[in-house]
């Protein structure tokens, strides 16, 4: 496989930093003239964050970024594409690894490579299989272990490798011998269409290569996950699939102990007894997400987010029912197709798509919850003059 002309940058996140480096250090060692890029936040508190670019000899340089308005994380934005352009105006370089401190979510430096002029062809990230559902299970601040990239940052461990975990299309695998069939099956059902590659899987054997010869600059077979880091990487599609209105949520699943419930219905939540509901619903599962209505708020589309016994409710905007027809030319293409595949005569794109994720899952007493958070046969037929009426449970927790 070819590398790309140009300065391939590839993205390595994720909290667990051992198979993190692990799946840096296999990158290194398959690509000739790669290097890694990695800026290490815990020196924040001395004002500065270090920067350090190596090979696989070792250190090539080293540096300092100043903190932007006390934030680690901001510097790193600063700081990242400059010296992404540097490596590329100096020429000699096939490969740029960037290598993303323990809690920086790749999202965010994926469109801040591609704003730059830069081409991402990978992001991924590294999991050890026997730490996802401890990790998923952590409902602990970042700051409380050192991991905040900012003054600000609320975040949480959990919700973070989460989204580390849903965003990239590949994941490094570390061959862990604590794992077993149900953390295996944790990760598959968490993100069924990512690629999983074992990180020791080496590149096949190079027919032309009799050990004797010495190597020649001609091409040589790359490892699977070279071949990932190099596939190319879509950002606007990456986005798209994470937007609550037409994000690629997993499938029914049930195997090896793991559960995932994909609930469907077309009848609005009643908000009072679903706000009574959320502390049963958000621990029901190591992991919840997708998308709901309120009957007192038609118009809004609200997204479900939930790991770690913390679940966040937020606004995603309007159902694409609640807006005129000429507004709909300002909606994304992908957003408009995914509301056709699952439109509705009555209601639209209005709906409860919510699924839940979780080894040991009670798939008929959550259903059971759900149901009975849905209005009644009787408070349906009174109709959406009567539905605004209704208690706005959730006012306070939304801000409004």
């Amino acid at each position: 496989m070819a590398v790309p002309p140009g300065l391939p940058v590839v993205i390595v996140g994720g909290l667990h930093a051992d198979a993190r480096r692990a799946a840096v250090a296999r990158l290194l060692a398959d690509v000739p003239g790669s290097v890694v890029l990695h800026h290490d936040l815990a020196t924040a508190a001395a004002g500065t964050v270090v920067r350090t670019i190596r090979d696989a000899s070792g250190i090539l340089d080293a540096g300092e970024a100043p903190l932007v308005n006390d934030c680690a994380c901001c510097a790193l934005r600063e700081d990242l594409v400059p010296e992404l352009e540097r490596l590329r105006d100096a020429g000699g370089t096939r490969l740029a690894v960037v290598e993303l401190w323990d809690s920086v979510e790749p999202k965010a430096m994926a469109e801040v490579v591609t704003a730059g002029g830069l081409t991402v062809t990978g992001v991924i990230t590294a999991v050890d299989p026997a730490l996802v559902l401890p990790f998923l299970g952590d409902g602990d601040d970042l700051a409380d272990g050192g991991l905040a990239a900012a003054a600000t940052d609320q975040r949480t461990v959990a919700d973070t490798f989460a989204r580390q975990l849903e965003y990239a299309p590949v994941l490094a695998v570390a061959d862990s011998p604590e794992a077993d069939d149900e953390d295996r099956e944790l990760l598959a059902q968490l993100h069924p269409t990512a690629r999983r590659v074992p990180i020791g899987q080496a590149a096949p054997a190079d027919p032309l290569d009799d050990g004797l010869t010495v190597p020649t600059p001609r091409l040589r077979p790359l490892s699977p996950l070279a071949r990932a880091a190099l596939a190319g990487f879509d950002v606007e599609a990456a986005a798209a699939a994470q937007h609550p209105a037409c994000a690629l949520l997993p499938a029914e699943a049930d195997a090896h102990g793991v559960s995932t419930l994909v609930w469907n219905r077309r009848r609005p939540f009643h908000p009072e007894r679903l706000y009574a509901a959320l502390e049963d619903l958000t621990c029901a599962a190591a992991r919840s997400r997708g998308r709901f209505w309120l009957a007192d708020k038609p118009d809004t589309l609200f997204h479900w987010d939930a790991a770690g016994g913390a679940l966040c409710v937020e606004s995603a905007g309007p159902w694409l029912a609640s807006l005129p027809d000429a507004a709909w030319e300002m909606v994304p293409p992908v957003r408009r197709a995914a509301a056709a595949l699952d439109w509705d005569a009555e209601h639209g794109d209005r709906c409860q798509h919510l699924v839940f994720t979780s080894p040991g899952l009670d798939r008929d007493g959550l259903e059971r919850l759900l149901e009975s958070c849905l209005l009644t046969d009787a408070e349906y037929a009174a109709g959406r003059d009567a539905w605004q009426r209704l208690p706005h449970a959730f006012d306070t927790l939304l801000e409004v």
